[in-house]
């Protein structure tokens, strides 16, 4: 267990009192990564409301922008940029097209098809949501030096790996 003054070392601190016969060091690491993911999401969540989205809302919104012009992708697609159920898609696409942000239409392609696509309101929102999230991320990582920053992305793309295998290369 390394020095740390702070609630996951006071944890640990107890769990080796009460049972020295584990090694309690990995909730060093993934007590702390628990820890700050609610606090990241926190943080994150706080921008996506300011622009009057909850954080599944700007994910979709987010998946159509990053599409390119004109900005849309099927309804399939979607979930699976935004490893959300169909079920849970169709409410926020209901969500997102009652807001004005989104339309729905059948697929020029395949006419039993759908299409999503940003609305030019949902572009604006989207565009500012995300130049405020980067701004909010960069500050976020404040604390850390760029070499750090670098450090800590390499070992959790790593570690994430571990769970959903490599991406290929671009």
């Amino acid at each position: 267990m390394g020095e740390y003054n702070d609630r996951v070392a006071e944890i640990q601190r107890e769990w080796a009192r009460e049972r020295p016969d584990l090694d309690v060091a990995p909730q060093g690491v993934i007590g702390r990564l628990h820890r700050l993911a609610g606090h990241l999401t926190d943080e994150l969540v706080a921008v996506y409301r300011r622009h009057g989205l909850g954080e599944g809302d700007f994910d979709v919104l987010a998946a159509l922008r990053r599409a390119g012009a004109p900005f849309e992708r099927a309804p399939k697609e979607l979930a699976g940029h935004t490893m959300v159920t169909t079920g849970a898609m169709t409410k926020r696409l209901d969500r997102l097209e009652g807001a004005g942000l989104l339309t729905r239409r059948s697929s020029e392609a395949d006419g039993r098809g759908r299409v999503v696509a940003l609305t030019d309101r949902g572009l604006e929102v989207i565009d500012a949501a995300f130049a405020e999230h980067m701004a909010n991320e960069r500050r976020l990582l404040g604390s850390l030096g760029a070499r750090e920053v670098e450090q800590l992305e390499a070992l959790l793309a790593k570690w994430l790996a571990d769970f959903e295998g490599p991406r290929p290369a671009a």
